[in-house]
């Protein structure tokens, strides 16, 4: 298989698996803070502040993998 080929297979592919995982870790991050302040309602601002920290890690290896793939679309052609 040609290395342009196989970009235009796995950039689709990568895109779709990063943005499958950020949801799956979001879904599991807010998950997990809902039944922290479910338990404990006054820690509701501290828990706020490093749930709202990690959406945004989890959301920025997504982000990372789309301008990857905008780097890496110039060689497909």
């Amino acid at each position: 298989m040609l290395f342009p080929a196989a970009l235009g297979i796995g950039l689709p592919l990568g895109i779709g698996f990063a943005a499958i995982g950020s949801g799956i870790g979001i879904g599991l991050l807010g998950k997990g803070a809902m039944e922290a302040m479910g338990r404990q309602p006054e820690i509701l601002p501290k828990l706020q502040v490093a749930m709202i920290i990690g959406f945004g890690f989890a959301e920025a290896l997504t982000i990372y993998a789309f301008v990857t793939m905008f780097f890496l679309q110039g060689r497909i052609g």
